[in-house]
């Protein structure tokens, strides 16, 4: 097996998942991997593992690096099971290598893995461990996105192991960012996803970070591709621009129909927003990925979300991308919602109070009685003008 060697003496040993299609609810049509590495020194640390199940890959590309034995440290970054599944293979494989996690980290891990026998010792940001010419040193990132989560720079080589931070879901047998044209897209996707809801924090992360001084010219992350050169301020960019809610004119329209009347509104929504001077896109929940369209509301500065009335609610589609939506808390959205309804109404108002609990600015949530007519066209186009308006106020 070949070697992946991304700086001197540091090697990538993960594995390559082709057929992940769910991550948490979250569409993975790319797969990913569980990536781990290997830092060969006088001592040498092998920093996270990999999902249950691909241990037999992590050891062969290891068996290709150096004897398993010679291990003296094993970092857990994280102790999420695609990370750590295979720990406790690992360590029958090195039973006299130091386990190294946070604080919170080290009370995790025995209410996953049976850690009798096993020397942990804890970290915090500024702790270090010398591998002899290089140096581990630890920042812990909590809430990034578990308490335990830390990352490991390598001060010596510029290189920060970032676990979950950074990551994308892509299998593939390149390991670079910059071998992949679709690299920022499927990162956004993977950050609207997994890590909107912390967006506060990856903010003072990245500020903290900063304020370290370190240099780095790599970042390898735990899931997809490694970014070097100039892609690493590249990612850095996108995440500081991501974390603050910085926004596109673009409007995300989110709907599911019955017989037509709802879609009929969405329409006129639709040329409305279009008259207003932004760019719209609209996704029927029953044929759309609810992980592509959470990627697109990451950049947008407008909501809007339709239903019909059914059981004096919203359509089931429609309530369950509401969760999924509130659970990711997306920042500085200004939005709306419509439908139609029959004999009683109940929908619109369920996704305007939805909206509200996310966060979202609600403006003048709009209900038409069975099928839209002139008028109430007219209604959708001017709701397009008035969530536009707001926008642009909010925004100033």
């Amino acid at each position: 097996m070949n070697k992946v060697e991304i700086k001197d003496g540091v090697y990538w040993v993960g594995a390559i998942d082709w057929n992940l299609r769910d991550f948490h609810g979250y569409a993975t049509p790319r797969g990913t991997t569980y990536n781990a590495y290997i830092v060969k020194d006088s001592k040498t640390a092998l920093v996270d593992t990999v999902k249950a199940g691909f241990f037999d890959e992590l050891q062969s590309r290891i068996d290709a690096i150096t004897d398993p034995g010679d291990i003296d440290y094993v970092i857990v970054n994280h102790v999420e099971p695609d990370h750590t599944g295979s720990l406790s293979r690992v360590m029958e494989v090195v039973p006299d290598a130091t386990v190294v996690a946070t604080r919170k980290g080290a009370e995790e891990l025995p209410m996953y893995y049976d850690c009798d026998g096993w020397e942990i010792q804890t970290v915090k940001t500024g702790d270090t461990i010398s591998l002899g010419g290089k140096t581990l040193s630890f920042i812990e990132t909590p809430m990034l996105h578990w308490p335990d989560n830390m990352v490991t720079y390598i001060p010596e080589d510029h290189l920060l192991l970032s676990n979950d931070a950074f990551g994308q879901h892509i299998a593939s047998s390149k390991r670079y960012a910059d071998e992949d044209s679709e690299i920022l897209e499927a990162a956004a996707t993977y950050y609207a996803n997994i890590l909107m809801p912390f967006s506060p924090l990856i903010t003072k992360t990245l500020q903290k970070i900063g304020g370290m001084g370190i240099e780095i010219d790599m970042i390898a992350p735990s899931h997809g591709m490694i970014w070097r050169n100039s892609g690493v301020g590249d990612i850095l960019d996108a995440y500081r621009g991501w974390s603050s809610g910085k926004s596109n004119d673009t409007t995300i329209v989110v709907y599911d129909t019955m017989w037509g009347s709802t879609e009929k509104m969405v329409s006129a929504i639709a040329q409305g927003i279009i008259d207003a001077g932004f760019e719209v896109k609209v996704y029927h929940l029953g044929k759309s990925e609810w992980s592509e369209i959470i990627r697109e509301i990451l950049e947008a500065k407008i909501i809007l979300v339709g239903s019909p009335t059914i059981n004096n609610g919203m359509f089931p589609s429609v309530g369950g991308f509401l969760t999924y939506l509130r659970g990711l808390r997306p920042k500085g959205k200004v939005g709306s919602a419509f439908g139609s309804y029959g004999w009683a109404g109940g929908a619109v108002k369920a996704i305007a109070g939805e909206l509200e609990k996310t966060g979202v600015t609600v403006v003048d949530p709009l209900s038409v009685k069975f099928v839209p007519s002139t008028d109430d066209l007219a209604a959708c186009a001017e709701l397009a003008e008035k969530v536009v308006d707001a926008a642009e106020m909010q925004e100033r």
